[in-house]
């Protein structure tokens, strides 16, 4: 299949889940194709699509809005028509193609698609710390089928910390009209992240590692009183008993001698 050029067929069946199963053994899936052409509105037509030859049709630069120049057999006569592809589904587990739109189109009139940004250059704001926040991949826009870019290129090297881009700051070539909000954030450079910081009452943070001032407050239930001797523990040579106290009697008094 050559790049720009799709063949499908007109599918009979629909709504019946085997119908479905049977074409994906066979690498197909249903589809619908539906939109406009130079003699007007194209209602919806119920269609199979080969996955592999719709890759294969699909340009590897423009990829999704590629125009496509679409047959469509299987009838009494063949349709042939100019289309993109609208949208696509995709299997949740196996990640497979399982169903396909294609908005037949008139390639002289504007049609509505989705192109991707690309962001070169490195901030100034970054030499300071600032972090490259890029807040949206791809913008809206209306265009003709042969119009539409392929990407938009945007230099974010002037931004410095703090700075915006918004939707209204994209070049466009000509014949190409936004339709994403113009005010809008595109990429940002932001301030680099700050840690958490103690401050003290005097105005001073403690440095990295610094034991606790030797004035902290005792732990809750601590008296102001001095700390009780540990358990068995003598008193020191000479040390008086503490106040209100009477004096331990001695630890064994010597029997009385025999006469």
């Amino acid at each position: 299949m050559e790049v720009g050029k799709l063949t499908v067929t007109l599918r009979n069946t629909t709504g019946h889940k085997g119908a479905s199963r049977g074409l994906r053994t066979q690498g197909k899936v249903p589809g619908v194709c539906y939109g406009a052409s130079i003699n007007g509105r194209i209602e919806p037509v119920s269609i199979i699509v080969d996955v592999k030859e719709l890759k294969k049709a699909l340009d590897p630069v423009r990829k999704q809005n590629t125009v496509l120049d679409l047959t469509i057999e299987g009838g009494t006569t063949k349709h042939q028509l100019h289309a993109l592809v609208k949208e696509y589904q995709v299997h949740p587990m196996r990640r497979e193609i399982t169903h396909v739109d294609l908005l037949a189109i008139d390639p002289n009139k504007e049609v509505a698609a989705a192109v991707p940004l690309e962001f070169i250059g490195k901030p100034k704001g970054t030499v300071d710390g600032g972090q490259l926040r890029i807040v949206m991949r791809m913008i809206d826009v209306r265009a003709k089928p042969n119009d539409i870019p392929v990407k938009l290129t945007i230099d974010v090297t002037p931004l410095e910390i703090g700075d915006v881009f918004h939707v209204s700051t994209i070049t466009l070539p000509a014949g190409v009209t936004v339709t994403t909000g113009r005010d809008l954030a595109v990429v940002t450079c932001a301030a680099p992240e700050k840690d958490d910081v103690v401050v003290a009452a005097d105005g001073t943070t403690p440095a990295d590692g610094a034991a606790p001032a030797a004035s902290a407050t005792p732990a809750a239930g601590a008296k102001d009183a001095k700390a009780a001797p540990a358990a068995g523990a003598k008193p020191a040579a000479g040390a008086k008993p503490a106040a209100g106290g009477k004096a331990a009697p001695a630890a064994a008094a010597k029997a009385p001698a025999k006469k």
